[in-house]
């Protein structure tokens, strides 16, 4: 049984036992003490698990990345990279929320739907920094405290300086090269042994989650989410299969080896602490070059938000239909426009969905407080919503990666290639004369 078959039974069987647990034991002080608040069974471990995955991020990136670009035959291609990439997310963005405001306002979701209390339910949304703000931050005033920080997008800044630096400093640049390396591969390893212990976080994670959201919580905008959660799956299936079409590979391929990725992007809902599974998915199982993959994955977990784009198009036209405002062709521009900028200009914020949403909301005024309206089943729709996020961010690196000649195809065909294998450490036997 390889690692997706077992993430996702554990996935599905937590469903059931959390939903077990909404109906019959919610409200028990013991369950609640000690399996699903704050220092409960549940969130220690799924806790656990998320962080393990966020400390190897910063780390990871940082050598993969200097490593990567050490490595180019010629800097130029660096600049290519990033521009392909950026029109890339740009474009696959722009058809996320035109896929979105297209299904919405067809189905005309919203309309004639009882906002009751929400017109009155104050909403706090963090306040996005300026686009200036964001450029100023990408440089570093102290490099390890924003390594520390994990401010993804200076971590990108350093490393790149870093390889470039390497990259032109001879025979010293290429010993520490040397050892970046090596050190890229022991946290490969080490990411290998966090992945054999993700059924059991995946397990707690989504346990908690259906047990403390229960299956009631959908039923009153059963229509938002539905119409949500079929966008994000055409936009799955259809725009990213569209793109490797145009780029003469098999979409199937594509798909069948992402699995693992999706399935942790779905129970962390975090695009940054999916980023170790998902470089080491591009690079060993589909066959992208490091100096691709290393630059081209976090930085799409940073500023590449498709299925952010998709929720941000459905809420408005839903809250919109609710609160009875006529949307005209300017404002679905808008939303549009908006929806892009605003992908690169929170990127690093925490809590950027609902800064998004909300920075849409008052452009084409949009009572903000129609965010509760939809804010319930959100939890959800995030894991969702990522899971389409990090598919965009390795679907982008594998065409970039063969329009610049560096996709191994024989890898990228080998159905078995880069498979998880499961960890024996009575299998490493060390002679210590």
């Amino acid at each position: 049984m390889n690692l997706s078959v077992k993430i996702l039974i554990s996935m599905l069987i937590a469903a059931v036992v959390g939903v077990l647990i909404n109906k019959a034991a919610g409200d028990v002080a013991f369950v609640q003490d000690y399996i699903l608040g704050k220092g409960g069974f549940f969130d220690v471990v799924g806790t656990m698990f998320i962080k393990a995955l966020k400390m190897l991020v910063v780390p990871l990136v940082f050598c993969s990345l200097i490593g990567g670009i050490a490595g180019m035959d010629d800097m130029k291609m660096l600049g290519r990279t990033g521009g392909k990439a950026f029109a890339l997310f740009m474009l696959t963005t722009v058809i996320a929320i035109a896929f979105a405001l297209t299904a919405a306002t067809t189905l005309g979701i919203g309309e004639g739907f009882d906002v009751g209390s929400a017109a009155s339910t104050a909403v706090t949304v963090n306040e996005a920094p300026g686009f200036g703000q964001v450029l100023i931050n990408i440089i570093p005033d102290n490099i390890l405290g924003e390594m520390a920080s994990g401010n993804m997008l200076a971590v990108i800044f350093i490393a790149i300086i870093m390889g470039i630096s390497i990259a032109h400093s001879g025979k010293h640049g290429q010993r520490t090269a040397k050892v970046i390396e090596d050190m890229n591969e022991v946290i490969m390893a080490l990411v290998n042994i966090v992945m054999n212990m993700a059924p059991y976080g995946v397990f707690c994670l989504m346990a908690k989650t259906f047990a403390e959201q229960g299956l009631e919580v959908f039923i009153p905008i059963m229509g938002y989410f539905l119409t949500v959660a079929s966008v994000l799956i055409l936009h799955y299936l259809g725009t990213f299969s569209g793109i490797f079409i145009l780029a003469r590979l098999n979409p199937i391929t594509f798909i069948k080896k992402m699995r693992s990725v999706v399935l942790f992007a779905f129970s962390t809902a975090s695009s940054n602490a999916t980023i170790p599974v998902t470089l080491r998915t591009v690079e060993e199982r589909l066959g992208a070059d490091n100096s691709v993959a290393a630059f081209v994955v976090p930085l799409g977990a940073t500023i590449n938000m498709n299925g952010t784009a998709i929720m941000q198009g459905v809420a408005t036209v839903f809250v919109a239909n609710a609160f009875g405002h006529d949307l005209s062709f300017i404002d679905y521009l808008t939303v549009i426009g908006m929806s892009v900028l605003a992908s690169i200009g929170t990127a690093g914020v925490p809590g950027v969905g609902l800064i998004m949403l909300a920075m849409v909301f008052q452009q084409v005024n949009l009572p903000v407080e129609g965010i509760a309206l939809i804010i319930g089943v959100d939890r959800l729709l995030d894991m969702m919503r990522t899971a389409v996020n990090v598919t965009g961010d390795a679907a982008t690196t594998v065409v970039v990666a063969k329009s610049e000649g560096k996709l191994n195809m024989d890898v990228y065909n080998d159905p078995k290639a880069g498979m998880y294998e499961p960890i024996d450490v009575n299998s490493h036997k060390h002679d210590l004369k």
